[in-house]
């Protein structure tokens, strides 16, 4: 079934292993075979991956991008145990990660782990020292 897309001025999307981005003005087209794309929204660079979850979700993106290896399957859970021993809260999203890798639904798995990362900012905001007023 054939995928319309359309991009706003500038927005960039990967398609398989490439990248492309839009011009200035808006556009649209159609993806007429089954293939993985992410949207610059979906997309966290390396050098945006500030926090343990960003680099789990990095991790994830080459995993859709680029299939399952079994490198990219240790990383992940070594990056899952470290999360899980420092924040235990986090393993429901963890084991549903977890469960869409083995259904190979990595798609839904990114989805989850953005919920992880806004998961994770909420702790880390709650935990952070409260700012002096001024008066």
């Amino acid at each position: 079934m054939p995928l319309k897309i359309e991009l706003k001025p500038f927005e960039r999307l990967l398609i398989g292993g490439t990248a492309i981005r839009n011009g200035s003005r808006r556009s649209s087209f159609v993806i007429e075979t089954v293939t993985k794309f992410l949207r610059e929204s979906d997309i966290i660079l390396e050098s945006e991956a500030d926090t343990a979850c960003k680099r789990l979700y990095l991790t994830l993106t080459v995993m859709y991008l680029a299939e399952v290896t079994s490198e990219t399957e240790d990383l992940f859970i070594t990056q899952a145990n470290a999360l899980i021993a420092a924040a235990p809260s986090m393993a429901p999203y963890l084991r549903d990660i977890h469960d869409f890798i083995a259904e190979r639904d990595l798609y839904r798995a990114l989805k989850r782990c953005k919920e992880l990362i806004h998961y994770e900012q909420s702790l880390a905001e709650r935990l952070a020292p409260p700012t002096a007023s001024r008066g």
